[in-house]
């Protein structure tokens, strides 16, 4: 497979250079052409900064550096800005939270498809009027939209959670991107809607051969749609590994805290199980392993010593006592 997106020792953090927080810490991440790679973890945990710094979407006081950090070959962190800046919605393409709140309440869906188009589209889909707004009921109708034409001319206070997450999915494929990232896709939709959007994305990827970045919470999805996981932690990747082996064998405490506290392995208890404590915040990052003050099994070692990630038969862990590990 050829390797598509590239990311060695990156580093974000906000506050002050003198009380720096840490929001991703030393991150490496490689994503190969045509792959569906998930970003998983509590709130906190660095996966949305993650996307917004391979975006160069990270505003002031965040300050992103890397080691390395390509795009199908290319230097990121030496491209002039305005090759970076032509990259973002044409070649990459972001899906965010809240799609209610990601759309200009000012503007109608058609005129924001319009702009993307205008921006991002071919040159015979931006050579006028009527074929932009050509182009803007084919991405409707591509992502499910009933009655396209009319939705042109709505606001997005007159859409459902869900209509309007369709039309975010048919502003970033506007552009015909190589890689998809979706953010939380499904939050705050109910459960019928967010497998039909699920299922949307895994269509339009199967269709326009797009490589996804799937950013969740939710195990369940992960385990229905991705080929690798990336399990993060306070701004660190605690575990790395294929489906469907990091569900049946993770090495990782985290992963598997994670794991226990899906509803399906709780059926046969009253409380579902929860991992006790909060991610560590800029004051309050431990000096050993970042897991460590929330970890059943925590030693000595762990609250002294920081862990590094490891590579194993099934993937990386960082953890100096991996679980099934020998």
């Amino acid at each position: 497979m050829n390797e598509l997106v590239v990311i060695e020792d990156l580093h974000v953090d906000f506050g002050t250079p003198a009380r720096p927080l840490p929001a991703v810490e030393g991150l490496d991440l490689a994503i190969d052409e045509g792959e569906i790679v998930a970003l998983v973890g509590e709130s906190g945990s660095g996966k949305s900064v993650t996307a917004l710094a391979l975006m160069d979407l990270v505003d002031f006081p965040g300050r992103v550096r890397a080691r390395r950090m390509t795009f199908s070959g290319r230097d990121l962190v030496r491209m002039p800005d305005h090759e970076r800046r032509a990259l973002a919605g044409r070649d990459i393409a972001m899906i965010f939270q809240d799609p209610i709140g990601s759309l200009d309440p000012c503007y109608t869906v058609g005129y924001q498809l319009d702009e993307a188009i205008g921006l991002h589209g071919h040159a015979d889909e931006r050579a006028s009027a009527a074929a932009r707004r050509e182009r803007a009921l084919a991405l409707l109708r591509e992502v499910e939209i009933a009655d396209p034409a009319a939705r042109l001319s709505a606001f997005p206070h007159q859409l459902s959670g869900g209509m309007a997450q369709r039309v975010m999915i048919a502003i970033a494929i506007a552009g015909r991107p190589r890689l998809l990232i979706a953010d939380e896709p499904t939050t705050a939709l109910d459960v019928t809607v967010q497998a039909q959007v699920l299922a949307l994305l895994m269509r339009l990827r199967r269709e326009h051969g797009m490589t996804l970045l799937l950013i969740t919470h939710d195990l369940a999805v992960v385990a229905e749609t991705a080929d690798r996981v990336v399990v993060m932690y306070a701004g660190q990747v605690m575990e790395t590994g294929v489906v469907p082996a990091i569900f049946d064998a993770p090495l990782h405490p985290y992963t598997q805290a994670l794991l226990d506290a899906l509803p399906e392995h709780n059926l046969d208890r009253a409380r579902l199980r929860t991992i006790a404590g909060v991610v560590p915040g800029a004051h309050d990052r431990p000096s050993g392993c970042l897991l460590a003050p929330r970890c059943a099994f925590a030693a000595d070692r762990c609250v002294s010593e920081r862990p590094r990630l490891r590579a194993f038969d099934s993937g990386t862990a960082r953890c100096h006592f991996p679980l099934g590990a020998p």
